[in-house]
């Protein structure tokens, strides 16, 4: 396979499965790769010019480091243009008060999640008020998030290192706030009592993002049809909810008197 900087990470492990921990060796900011589901994310939308950039080398140690695994180089191929879309009516006939403006890169740069800020933006939405997120990059799992909750969604790509996404649902009768608070008819004691001493345990709540949903995803490759995932968060995991009705995973959501809660994985 000829490989270039404008290839996707995503289709070379699918190519040559190996190539993932001759990337992983390049850099510890890959190590993430290990885990299917943000490799799902990430991998398919990353070129090697952009994963260079992450890592914090060249495109040269990404061909040297696949070269022995029978990779060929293109090296004048340059890197891809930012292609623009087309914008979308809710933007073209968008009015200055209409546009809510949330720049969460000072959040992320702490070290914190910003899915708080996002959640309480998203609930206080007008009709016909429309939510731009300023980031470093594509917020791909809140866009799919919004879009099951029917929102119409635009990415504009400034830069690789600034990408403005909009968030857009015409009314507030249609508004569907973000599960920040789950409810389910099963009960939490009587699933307990199904599964008995069949459980796991995880607790994740001094994990820094996006450690809590990465460690949560790896308990649940090696569980049991007949066990059970108890999980300690200190937070709703809004973005793992919809991956695990996804894997037909069914889930359980306890909140505890210390404001945190407590989640029910199993096997539907």
């Amino acid at each position: 396979m000829i490989i270039n900087v404008n290839t996707k990470i995503g289709t070379i492990i699918k190519h040559q499965p190996g190539a993932l921990e001759a990337i992983v060796g390049i850099s510890t900011a890959f190590e993430k790769l290990r885990n299917p589901l943000l490799r799902k994310i990430m991998a398919g939308r990353t070129s090697i010019a952009m994963a260079s950039k992450v890592g914090g080398c060249t495109v040269e140690t990404f061909f040297n480091a696949l070269k022995p695994l029978g990779f060929e180089t293109d090296t004048n191929e340059l890197p891809a243009a930012i292609v623009k879309k087309q914008w979308p009516g809710f933007l073209l006939s968008l009015k200055k008060d209409q546009l809510v403006t949330l720049d969460v890169r000072p959040v992320i740069a702490k070290g914190e999640d910003p899915l708080n800020n996002i959640t309480q933006k998203v609930k206080s939405l007008k009709p016909g008020q429309v939510l731009k997120i300023v980031n470093t990059f594509e917020p791909v799992p809140l866009i799919q998030l919004l879009e099951k909750k029917g929102f119409e969604v635009y990415a504009d790509v400034i830069n690789q290192q600034l990408v403005e996404t909009y968030f857009y649902k015409a009314t507030a009768s249609e508004q569907s706030d973000l599960p920040a608070e789950v409810a389910s008819s099963k009960s939490w004691n009587e699933t307990l009592q199904k599964f008995g001493d069949r459980r796991k345990y995880v607790d994740v709540r001094q994990l820094e993002m996006p450690l809590p949903m990465i460690t949560i995803m790896e308990a649940l490759q090696t569980l049991a049809a007949d066990e059970v995932l108890f999980v300690y968060h200190k937070r709703i995991p809004v973005f793992l909810l919809p991956e695990l009705t996804e894997r037909k995973f069914e889930y359980l959501i306890n909140k505890t008197a210390d404001a945190g809660v407590e989640l029910l994985i199993y096997k539907s």
